[in-house]
């Protein structure tokens, strides 16, 4: 596998291409064994699927490797931040502070629970929100900021914790992207009151369709646990939970098939050495591309005491300034003719989509977004 000299031609124009070689199945993920498929068939043929005791021996087994006191298996990402946000105590008429620049569920899961989405800008090299854009958002009505990892970079927490904890609003971590990353040495996920994240077939710690959430507040984890998972009532202990016993208070059944569970525990005991081999791995490569004219990583300062997660979806930032104010488009069909396929862009901000503006989901008279808000909310986005 060469490189292209300067001054010969680019493939793009009929050149040679650059990349040759076969990757073969580097790329491809999850990593499955034979013990993977033994525990998920284990738990099929005992028809254990519905049921809870895989589940426990996971949680506390991820509990530990994240570094909390308690983890709460769920049936997959979406439902773990909804969980998480009402385990933080959102309801009808609070709001919710977190990028647009995300997957939806960092946010839309608060339309259950009658709270407003308050939108925040990001950070341009980290692409993570912008704890200089936080403060000024808050009002008595703020009751949780979501800060999202964003494609596996640590957002810079200190700060964030700082104001949230100056207001005395909670903070739930997204972690989906970014299962194994470090902030300034420590595990994303039990930095904030509450970390939550997906576990589906295309993230780093992949698992099938499954999600969980991390703390080590109580109080969180029996309200989420009262809130979706009615067949753990036994384990509630709060006086004001325990009432409710039986029923979940939530009407949602977030139980994780066990399944999932099963291939969790196995994935677990590999998992922190993949996740290094990917960083030797990325940062090798970048380390490759760094100088290079139009291209910038997308990682924190060697220095830092911050790390990538599972570097989940690997970006860099592209800088047309420096070649002549080429399109990124034209860019990736340059890049793409020598060999090896690659894309560009992200997530679509959310606070441009109708979802967030229009619709009026539970009929309410009003959009949804801010259906039991006092303000809208939404006059100055964009």
């Amino acid at each position: 596998m060469g490189i292209t000299a300067v001054g010969e031609k680019l493939a793009i124009h009929g050149g040679s291409k650059t990349v040759t070689s076969d990757p073969g199945d580097i790329f491809k993920w999850p990593i499955v064994t034979e013990e993977d498929e033994q525990a998920v068939l284990e738990v099929i043929r005992a028809g254990k699927m519905s049921g809870t005791d895989v589940t426990r021996e996971f949680e506390a087994e991820y509990a530990t490797y994240q570094g909390t006191e308690f983890a709460l298996a769920h049936c997959n990402g979406t439902a773990a931040l909804l969980g998480a946000m009402y385990g933080c105590g959102v309801g009808r008429g609070d709001e919710v502070i977190a990028p647009s620049l995300t997957y939806w569920a960092t946010a839309l899961p608060a339309f259950n629970l009658g709270a407003t989405v308050v939108f925040a800008d990001i950070e341009a090299d980290s692409l993570c929100l912008d704890p200089n854009d936080i403060e000024h958002r808050i009002t008595p009505r703020t009751k949780a900021i979501v800060p999202v990892h964003y494609c596996g970079h640590p957002a810079d927490m200190d700060p964030i914790m700082e104001i949230a904890r100056n207001h005395g609003v909670k903070v739930i971590e997204d972690v989906s992207h970014a299962h194994g990353c470090i902030y300034k040495g420590r595990m994303t996920g039990a930095i904030g009151d509450v970390g939550a994240m997906s576990m589906m077939a295309g993230k780093s710690f992949a698992i099938g369709e499954a999600g969980m959430i991390v703390t080590d507040d109580r109080e969180i984890l029996e309200r989420a646990m009262a809130f979706g998972h009615y067949e753990r009532s036994s384990e509630l202990t709060l006086p004001e939970l325990v009432p409710f016993k039986g029923l979940p208070l939530g009407g949602f059944k977030h139980r994780i098939n066990q399944t999932c569970s099963a291939m969790g525990r196995v994935q677990l005991k590999s998992y922190p050495e993949r996740v290094d081999e990917i960083q030797r791995a990325m940062n090798y490569f970048w380390d490759q591309l760094e100088g290079v004219p139009g291209l910038r990583a997308h990682r924190p300062a060697a220095d830092s005491g911050s790390t990538m997660g599972g570097w989940y979806n690997p970006v860099g930032h592209y800088l047309p300034e420096e070649l002549g104010g080429l399109s990124k488009a034209d860019f990736i069909k340059a890049v793409s003719a020598e060999g090896r396929s690659i894309g560009g862009g992200c997530n679509f901000p959310m606070h441009l989509h109708p979802v967030l503006n229009d619709a009026d989901i539970y009929n309410d008279g009003k959009p949804t977004r801010i259906a039991f808000s006092e303000n809208d909310l939404r006059e100055g986005e964009g």
